[in-house]
């Protein structure tokens, strides 16, 4: 009996058309790189020919091995420059973040730019070695002012949490349990501000009765009467630098009557008032260089000596009132001698000298301190103010009135957020535009930095919170749960706070 052979394989269709054969693997092409550091421009290996698919994670381990070799592996973000282009629009990009590979980002990109011909110039900028892990969760719900939360910080070293509110009262927070430690009470109007000092000994709270209150963090008890001489409400407060004065450390704060005086929490009297401005003040810094700087309505920012409260330069480039100002620095002198390592200082000159070392680390990887300024003209401008009164820089590309500018903590970028709905980000020694983060369906309000300046997070009015990523400028978590406008928002370690107009704090985390 003939052996049946089996009936010939159908061959498969989709809807009526035969199956294309599969693709030959993709040749990559081999491409001349040149790694540039983008802190100096100095080459940080020479020329290298690898394949342009080459993964951004194997570009990295590839420069570590070769400029770095014994030391521990330090992760860095590359970009590739764009030519610039006198007719591209405004707000046009100005680089290529390299996400993928060079291959897939850069030689596929759409302008065309690049060839496998050309030799690439890559840009390398080194990232913290410690790592931030972005938050995932709302750990906590924290409810007990009856108004909406206006303003919140963290304590230099996170354990602690103030927050102001509409309620008059100020609330300490203990973050280790999450749970309320002390109400603070006293203020007779709404509380707009609250700073902490760098030693987190003190808390300083800024109210619309235009007094400022001095807290033991300890005790939830009032230090002193409230100080008094503002005549309307006090629109924000900054404490001296440690590394300038780590026993005593002095305080300013800015008014909607115009001035800014500076306390000496010694003898609970103002040491002196400054009343050059016209308008209301709206910011105070107090500089490392033990200078005061200060934006007003008048739309002028002005820097002051803090020895004898004379004024030392105008700067007045901007058309419409000054509303934010942010110091490449601001880091560093929020939290003093603390940083990611959490060794406690011994000693009020241990102290000074941590925070002066900190305070000279990273005056290093900048020519000066630099100070951003943003206003409702819809510009920020770059500044030195120590070196000259004419901006480094303008930084334009905003629709609307910049709500909030905020330097990150290794001063390398600058963040700004505006009524527009979006967040921009900004080279911080140069001013020039990287990018444009949109998501937010709102105005932003608020901006904060991760401490390894890896994330950014921003507070919007449309009820949310957005983490966004510096390697691919894009948002890396979003955080709904609010019911209402997110007002303030902070971030210190791995954990966020936030507050708004539902009256609730919330506690993120991964």
């Amino acid at each position: 009996m003939a052996t049946l052979l089996p009936p010939p394989k159908r061959q498969k269709v989709y809807h009526g058309i035969p199956e294309p054969e599969p693709e030959s693997p993709h040749q990559s092409q081999n491409i001349v790189v040149q790694f540039i550091s983008e802190e100096d421009g100095r080459s940080l290996a020479p020329a290298v020919n690898i394949p342009a698919n080459l993964p951004r994670e194997s570009l990295e381990a590839l420069l570590n091995k070769i400029s770095i070799q014994d030391e521990d592996p330090v992760p860095f973000s590359f970009h590739v420059n764009l030519p610039e282009d006198k007719n591209a629009p405004q707000g046009a990009p100005t680089r290529i973040v390299v996400s993928k590979s060079l291959e897939a980002d850069v030689l596929d990109h759409p302008s065309g730019t690049f060839t496998s011909e050309d030799i690439l110039i890559v840009h390398c900028s080194p990232q913290s070695v410690f790592r931030v892990r972005p938050a995932s969760r709302c750990s906590s719900t924290l409810s007990g002012h009856t108004s909406p939360i206006l303003c919140a910080s963290f304590s230099p070293t996170g354990n602690l949490l103030a927050t102001g509110s509409g309620d008059t009262n100020v609330r300490l927070w203990d973050l280790n349990t999450e749970t309320p430690s002390h109400v603070l009470s006293g203020h007779k109007g709404w509380v707009l501000c609250v700073e902490w000092e760098a030693m987190e000994r003190k808390l300083a709270s800024g109210g619309h009765d235009g007094h400022v209150r001095i807290w033991d963090p300890k005790t939830g008890k009032p230090i002193g009467d409230a100080l008094k001489g503002h005549t309307k409400w006090i629109t924000s407060l900054s404490w001296e630098p440690i590394h300038l004065n780590a026993a005593s450390p002095r305080l300013a704060s800015s008014s909607k009557d115009g001035t800014v005086r500076v306390w000496s929490l010694l003898t609970r009297r103002a040491e002196f008032t400054l009343g050059g401005h016209t308008a209301s003040v709206n910011v105070v810094k107090w500089g490392g260089a033990d200078v005061l700087y200060t934006a007003s309505s008048d739309r002028t920012v002005r820097v002051w000596d803090t020895k004898q409260g004379r004024p030392l330069h105008t700067l007045k480039d901007h058309a419409h009132w000054v509303t934010t100002l942010t110091l490449n620095t601001d880091f560093v002198l929020r939290t003093g001698p603390y940083d990611h390592t959490g060794k406690k200082p011994a000693s009020d000159e241990d102290a000074q000298k941590l925070a002066q070392t900190r305070y000279t680390a990273l005056l290093r990887t900048s020519p000066a301190e630099l100070l951003i300024s943003g206003s409702d003209d819809h510009t920020l401008f770059l500044w030195s103010p120590l070196s000259s009164t004419k901006p480094i820089a303008r930084l334009t590309g905003h629709q609307r009135q910049i709500s909030h500018v905020a330097f990150s903590p290794d001063g390398r970028w600058a963040a700004s957020a505006a009524w527009d709905n979006s967040v921009r980000v900004w080279e911080g020694r140069t001013g020039k535009f990287v990018a444009t983060l949109r998501g937010h369906v709102g105005a932003v309000y608020r901006l904060a930095w991760s401490a390894d300046s890896r994330l950014l997070i921003s507070a919007s009015k449309d009820s949310t919170l957005k983490i966004w990523d510096l390697k691919t400028y894009k948002i890396k978590t979003d955080l709904p749960g609010h019911t209402d406008e997110v007002y303030c928002v902070d971030f210190v370690a791995d954990k966020i706070v936030s507050g708004g107009r539902d009256r609730t704090v919330k506690i993120w985390k991964n």
